[in-house]
């Protein structure tokens, strides 16, 4: 039976190395697959993997309706057997529903690729819903690792190396930016106490910690 299959995991797991790997995979047994995609750090209409894999895909709007999307193109004669949708968090719960409707109306599976929640331990709005609908949930057993060595579990933002926690919900950015806008994966434990690596190694150099001798 066709499934709606949601992946699931932290920044720097592996989502989208996965999505060009089923993409790949399927692609070669002769599969046509249909690629969605939302603010891929590759620029518009791109699924890329931090690994500088890349392919193109379908650029996906505000109001885009994606069933009506995929029902045009078969009814233009276009071949789809499966669709991916990465970066499936920044899609709007209605858009995720019509993804729902891809699976039981037209028997496809759809494979989406998401972060679960933001910056500040808020679920996505779109990564709710496919949690609501989906029929599987699979969170990816690639472990991101806090600067720690920890299991990371949670998203940050960070400006210039300090974690910020107010702020629009989607601000495009990558993992490990010093500069200007980027994210980075913690624990749950330094997420709390707003610890990144940099603010982390600052502390460490500073005059103000006491150093620890032996007696």
């Amino acid at each position: 039976m066709p499934e709606l299959v949601f992946f699931s995991g932290t920044m720097d797991c592996g989502k989208s190395t996965l999505a060009l790997q089923i993409e790949h995979n399927r692609s070669a047994r002769g599969l046509a697959g249909m690629i969605f995609t939302r603010d891929d750090r590759a620029g518009e209409g791109k699924l890329s993997s931090r690994l500088g894999l890349v392919t193109d895909a379908v650029e996906v709007e505000d109001e885009q309706d994606l069933y009506a999307y995929v029902v045009d193109h078969l009814s233009r004669g276009g071949r789809a057997d499966y669709v991916i949708a990465d970066e499936a968090q920044f899609l709007a719960p209605v858009q995720i529903d019509q993804l729902a409707r891809v699976v039981d109306d037209l028997s496809l599976d759809v494979y989406a690729f998401g972060i679960t929640t933001d910056f500040r331990s808020k679920l996505f709005p779109g990564s709710q819903r496919l949690v609501e609908l989906a029929d599987r949930v699979e969170v990816l057993q690639v472990e991101a690792l806090c600067w720690c060595g920890a299991r990371a579990t949670h998203n940050a933002r960070t400006i210039g190396g300090e974690m910020v926690v107010e702020g629009a919900q989607v601000v495009v950015g990558d993992v490990n930016q010093a500069e200007a806008i980027g994210y980075e994966v913690l624990c749950r434990r330094h997420h709390r106490r707003r610890m990144t690596a940099a603010t982390a190694h600052a502390a460490a150099l500073s005059p103000d910690v006491l150093p620890m001798t032996s007696a």
